[in-house]
C-alpha cells in the first residue's frame, strides 16, 4: 500500500492474495483503490459487510465532500445513501461495487483467535499458517513476484507501534521531499535571523544596561529582557505559525490539517528555548559581567 495525496488515504497497491484462513482466525478482505467523487479523488473501500444502497463516510471524507447524513452521492454510477460513522478519509461501499471501480485490489484485515489478541508472534504464526512472509516494518514492501505479505501491526520488536513506525516512515518523506528541505532552510535562517537582531538589540543598549548595572540592578535587567525575549520570540511564533499555515494551505491545500499544523507547530516550538537562550539568555549575561563603567563608554 502507499499513502495518495490526493485521496489523503492508504490504499492498495496490488491485488488481494488467496488465502485459506486457518480455524479459529477471522478476516475480513478490504478492496482498496481510488475513486471520483464529485470531481474529487478518494479512497474508496468495498466490505461485505455494507448493503449495497449504502455509502459508508469517515467524518473527514464527509466534510471534504461537503455531505451529511442521509444525503445522496453518486460512485461509479449508483446514487447511494450517506452513513458517516467514525473518522478517515475513506468511503466504504458494498464488495461488488467497489470491485466495478477499483478491480481486486486490496487487502485482508486479520483478527487472532480470542486470547491471543496480544501475542507478540502473531505474524509469524499467521504466516507460517498460510505460507506468507511477515513483518512489522512498514518501510519493507512486498516483493512483485510473491503473493503477499503480513504486516504485523500488534507485535514486532521496539518500544514503537505500527502506527507510529508508519507516522515516522510518511513524515521522514515529507522531510526529505524538495518541500521539506525548503521548509528546513527556512527555519534555518529564521533562526539565525532572530539570534542575530536580538545580539545586535543587546548591543545597542549598553549605555541602558550600564545605567542599570551602576545602580545595582544588573539581575533585574537580565529578567526584564529575558521577559522581553520571550513575548517576541512566542509573538513571532505565533504570526508565523498561523502565516505559514495559511501560505500552505493556498498553495498545497491537500496536505494541510489539523493534526498536521499542530505537528508542525510542536517541531517548530521545540527551537524556541534554544532561540532565547543564545539570543537572550547569553550576550545579556556576558554583557552584565562587564564593569558598568565599560558599558557606560562610547565603544
Amino acid at each position: 500500500m502507499h499513502y495518495a495525496s490526493g485521496a489523503q488515504d492508504r490504499v492498495a497497491d496490488g491485488a488481494v492474495p488467496t488465502i485459506t484462513v486457518p480455524a479459529g482466525w477471522t478476516a475480513t478482505r478490504i478492496l482498496s483503490g481510488v475513486a471520483d467523487v464529485d470531481g474529487s479523488k478518494v479512497s474508496l473501500r468495498g466490505s461485505d459487510e455494507i448493503s449495497s444502497g449504502q455509502a459508508s463516510l469517515g467524518s473527514e471524507a464527509a466534510g471534504r465532500l461537503a455531505l451529511h447524513q442521509g444525503d445522496r452521492v453518486v460512485i461509479g454510477g449508483q446514487s447511494l445513501i450517506v452513513n458517516i460513522a467514525g473518522g478517515g478519509q475513506s468511503i466504504t461501499v458494498a464488495t461488488p461495487l467497489a470491485r466495478s471501480i477499483v478491480g481486486e485490489n486490496g487487502w485482508w484485515t486479520i483478527f487472532a483467535p480470542p486470547g491471543d489478541e496480544k501475542n507478540r508472534d502473531l505474524g509469524q504464526i499467521f504466516g507460517g499458517a498460510v505460507g506468507l512472509e511477515s513483518t512489522s516494518d512498514p518501510s519493507v514492501k512486498p516483493d512483485p513476484a510473491g503473493r503477499g505479505l503480513i504486516y504485523d501491526t500488534v507485535g514486532g520488536s521496539g518500544p514503537l507501534t505500527f502506527e507510529q513506525k508508519f507516522s515516522a516512515l510518511f513524515s521522514g518523506k515529507v522531510t526529505s521531499s524538495t518541500l521539506g528541505l525548503i521548509s528546513t532552510i527556512g527555519l534555518g535562517l529564521g533562526f539565525v535571523i532572530a539570534v542575530s537582531s536580538f545580539l545586535a538589540a543587546v548591543q545597542e543598549r549598553r549605555r541602558e544596561f550600564g545605567i542599570m548595572s551602576s545602580i545595582g540592578l544588573a539581575d533585574e535587567v537580565l529578567y526584564f529582557f529575558l521577559v522581553e525575549s520571550g513575548i517576541v520570540f512566542f509573538t513571532a511564533y505565533v504570526v508565523g505559525g498561523l502565516g505559514a499555515g495559511a501560505a500552505v494551505a493556498l498553495v498545497i491545500p491537500g496536505i494541510v490539517t489539523p493534526t498536521a499544523w499542530l505537528q508542525a507547530s510542536g517541531m517548530v516550538a521545540a527551537f524556541l528555548p534554544a532561540m532565547a537562550i543564545v539570543g537572550a539568555l547569553v550576550p545579556v549575561h556576558r554583557l552584565l559581567q562587564q564593569r558598568p563603567v565599560s558599558l557606560l563608554g562610547d565603544s
